[in-house]
């Protein structure tokens, strides 16, 4: 299974949308940054540019991915909150009533992605995202 320590350095980021409920589809362009600030803590930053229905709209979001005392990598919010643990090639849900949320992370060190799904009375969205050619990965 890929750790999360296994994929610092910058990575560029290609994601594709499609929300349904809004009858819209687009991307985003940009990079996604893994860097770890010790042995349990890896900072996961993404920037980019969201074209949308024409719009285009700058991103960004910043995740932390923590070793917990017993051993499982979660990835949280940036204020701390938990998202979902870090499961490799396998789904993942997120509980954010009164949509369901379920990802997926996959691949391996050369090109990863991370796909995500949300159903509900409130969104009806999948977000599709390549990353691949990494720079700056530790030796």
């Amino acid at each position: 299974m890929v750790q999360p320590t296994d994929l610092v350095g910058t990575w560029t980021l290609h994601r594709t949308v499609e929300d349904r409920r809004a009858d819209a589809s687009g991307v985003v362009t940009g990079s996604t940054e893994l860097r770890s600030t010790g042995p349990d803590e890896v900072v996961w930053t993404e920037t980019g540019t969201m074209v949308l229905a024409g719009r285009a709209t700058p991103v960004s979001r910043t995740l932390l991915v923590r070793r917990a005392p017993d051993g499982v990598w979660r990835v949280h919010f940036a204020d701390g909150r938990v998202f979902h643990d870090w499961v490799w090639s396998a789904p993942v849900d997120h509980a954010c009533a009164p949509d369901a949320y379920t990802g997926e992370l996959s691949g391996d060190t050369e090109r990863w992605t991370v796909r995500w799904q949300a159903r509900g009375p409130a969104k009806d969205y999948r977000l599709d995202s390549v990353l691949e050619g990494r720079t700056g990965a530790a030796d």
